[in-house]
């Protein structure tokens, strides 16, 4: 009998890795674990879930004064209408939104 072992596929943040193993065309799935420790990433992580809901909260609370701000109908959006649908690319609301992201973390991070 061969065993062919096709190494480790997926390697996750606590340590565990996959390999795939082959016997003559069964194939078997086995999982072992390497040690490692990933407990130093997981308070930074939750930091940026947070500030991202956080974001979100905002952004819903707001809303109806963001939408009086006219963004989605500004010059150099691009929205194209036929009988199947519509498609609507927002590309100058996405540069006016980034540059503003980008000065308000330029003010955060200084």
């Amino acid at each position: 009998m061969t065993r062919l072992a096709a190494g480790p596929l997926i390697a996750g943040l606590s340590g565990i890795a996959y390999a795939l193993m082959s016997d003559l065309g069964a194939g078997a799935l086995t999982v072992a674990y390497h040690g490692g420790s990933s407990c130093s990433t997981m308070p930074e992580m939750q930091r940026i879930l947070i500030a991202i809901g956080a974001a979100l909260l905002l952004a819903g609370l707001l809303w109806p004064w963001l939408s009086s701000l006219g963004l989605g109908r500004l010059p150099g959006e691009i929205r194209i209408e036929t009988q199947n649908g519509v498609f609507y690319a927002p590309i100058t609301t996405c540069v006016v939104i980034s540059i503003i992201l980008l000065v308000v973390i330029w003010f955060i991070r200084r």
